[in-house]
């Protein structure tokens, strides 16, 4: 295997949450990359791996045949089918998972987990927060007629297992950024995400339509844009992936913290840790926002290199 330019399949159910951490480490590792989506029959689509044997019929999607992979990379519950299944099919290749893969780590060469999932072992390496696809430094043009100046996005997810998100909710937070305005002569941008609800975006926009640049989800998406231009974050607390790639800012990150349906101690460890590494802070008053600064966090890229050291010693003990 070429250490520097391995060919590298990774692996998603095609969810851009998915793709921004395969994305994100195989960036580091390699220019010599094919995406593979993952498709898989009843019942194995509905059910956790590990209940089911592995077949090459489950597969709907055709797989590439005319080369095999150095290396797969792969996340969430659909993809663990297929990178066990090419482990088991071609034994050489180097198998990394993104996430809980919810079965054994043994059948994997590698698992990154993040730290509030507690999972830990031999081949598992733990990384702050979500990985994913953005870098520290880049510049984007400016095609959204938005003013970086004292630039404050708010960054809105929707209701999950975890988090209740109600009218209520959504109310309290406008009325929180309108606040905000009504301090500062900011500019503010407010983004959706595929969770939010159509009643919350409806309430966005007659709260916050005349005094913000508002995106619900059409074309030509600003959110990368804000990553790199913001001076402040507002992002509700539901999504970890979301906190995790603005962090890559250095800017200050405030958390809306939406009640739980039920405790969550994977949310609850993802916060602390947050919290204590200074990079967020909740947003429970409604005063002005504070400026703060803290190291950016570049996982994909500290992984990356874990992984590479790895490969390197267990290449020279084969």
């Amino acid at each position: 295997m070429n250490i520097d330019n391995p060919k590298i399949w990774s692996l998603t159910d095609g969810s851009q949450g998915m793709i921004s951490q395969t994305k994100g480490l195989a960036n580091e590792l390699s220019i010599n990359i094919k995406e593979v989506k993952t498709e898989i029959i009843f019942p194995w689509n509905r059910l956790q791996p590990g209940i089911l044997p592995i077949f090459s019929w489950i597969f709907k999607n055709k797989l590439p045949t005319n080369e095999i992979p150095d290396v797969v990379i792969s996340c969430g519950r659909k993809s663990v089918y297929l990178s066990v299944y090419l482990k088991k099919k071609y034994p050489n290749i180097i198998n990394i998972h993104i996430q809980n893969p919810k079965i054994s780590s043994k059948n994997f060469t590698y698992v990154i987990a993040p730290n509030h999932d507690s999972l830990f072992g031999e081949n598992v390496i733990n990384s702050t927060g979500a990985i994913h696809h953005f870098k520290k430094f880049k510049k984007l043009k400016n095609h959204y007629k938005i003013s970086t100046k004292n630039l404050i996005t708010c960054i809105v997810g929707g209701e999950n297992n975890h988090y209740n998100f109600s009218i209520e909710n959504t109310l309290d937070l406008c009325k929180r950024i309108k606040n905000l305005k009504n301090h500062k002569n900011d500019e503010i941008l407010v983004l959706t995400s595929r969770r939010t609800s159509e009643n919350i975006k409806h309430i966005l926009k007659k709260e916050l339509n005349s005094i913000s640049t508002l995106w619900f989800g059409e074309v030509n998406n600003p959110y990368e844009f804000a990553l790199y231009n913001s001076s402040f974050f507002i992002i509700t607390s539901d999504s970890t992936s979301m906190i995790s790639e603005a962090s890559i800012s250095g800017k200050p990150i405030y958390v809306y913290q939406l009640p739980m349906k039920r405790k969550s101690k994977r949310f609850i460890r993802f916060h602390e840790e947050f919290k204590k590494m200074n990079i967020t802070r909740d947003l429970n008053t409604l005063g002005k926002l504070e400026d703060w600064t803290y190291t950016k966090l570049e996982e994909s890229k500290r992984i990356a290199g874990i992984i590479k050291k790895r490969i390197i010693k267990r290449n020279n003990e084969s």
